[in-house]
């Protein structure tokens, strides 16, 4: 399959470099023929994703804040200019204070408290409300999660509340933007080797342990949530919305590791 995405245009957010699952997700609606514009905060993390995006034929980049209006103002602004219209969005962006992704859940601050939820999860429902109004025949908005919202996981912490409230802002948005035929879903991976990832402490044990312990003894990978993205985002996802999908390898399963890491 090389078209699964012709003739669709969107803007992938959360980029950092060529490990991000935003980047596994851009590389594989690109090649089903999609048109990509993609997002960055800064400078720095400009120069990172220019080669990435010119490699899948984008020239479309956009510094956004999302904490900030007037960035996400002009951000969509740019995008009305230029297409008119979006096909989707992929919000890949979380954020906590990589000192409070250890120790007790129970020491969160209240400021990292503030500013996990209103990066992870708000900037998601500020965001779909502006890209709903450029989407006039239906379209698809895609976030990433992790089982961390729903089980407790060492160390994730302020993380898996904001992850809990992304899925449950999920469901409430695809209720919301269902008459205008707008899909709401998020992919929920298992553990993956990215920049994010790595912040929090103990991320390789728990990268073996799900490895060692899945259904298929196998963690996540770009391309396959890669592909699972272009599914929901394309024509073939059309009755699939306010669902939490995972890619886990099955490890959301289980009640017990396996017999052999018990």
């Amino acid at each position: 399959m090389a078209d699964l995405m012709k003739g669709k245009r969107g803007l992938v957010m959360g980029v950092a470099n060529d490990r991000s699952i935003a980047w596994g997700i851009a590389r594989a609606l690109a090649a089903e023929g999609a048109e990509l514009a993609f997002s960055y905060q800064g400078e720095a993390f400009g120069k990172r994703v220019e080669p990435l995006a010119a490699s899948v034929g984008s020239d479309f980049l956009v510094d956004v804040d999302v904490m900030d209006d007037a960035s996400l103002d002009a951000c969509f602004g740019a995008l009305k200019d230029r297409w008119g219209t979006l096909d989707f969005v992929v919000h890949a962006i979380a954020y906590s204070d990589k000192t409070e992704l250890a120790g007790r859940f129970i020491n969160t601050s209240r400021e990292n408290f503030r500013n996990s939820l209103t990066i992870s999860c708000y900037s998601f429902i500020d965001i779909a409300r502006r890209a709903s109004e450029l989407m006039p025949d239906g379209g698809a908005l895609l976030t990433l999660t992790y089982q961390g919202s729903n089980r407790v996981t060492p160390y994730y912490n302020v993380m898996g509340v904001a992850k809990s409230a992304l899925e449950s802002a999920v469901r409430y948005l695809a209720n919301d933007l269902g008459p205008q035929k707008i899909r709401v879903n998020a992919i929920s991976p298992g553990p993956m080797k990215t920049l994010a990832g790595a912040a929090i402490a103990g991320a390789r044990a728990t990268f073996r342990h799900t490895e060692a312990n899945a259904p298929l003894r196998a963690n996540a990978t770009l391309e396959a949530v890669g592909g699972t993205a272009a599914w929901l985002a394309s024509d073939y996802g059309a009755c699939t919305t306010g669902e939490i999908v995972r890619v886990d390898g099955g490890y959301h399963v289980l009640g017990m590791p396996q017999p052999d890491h018990l």
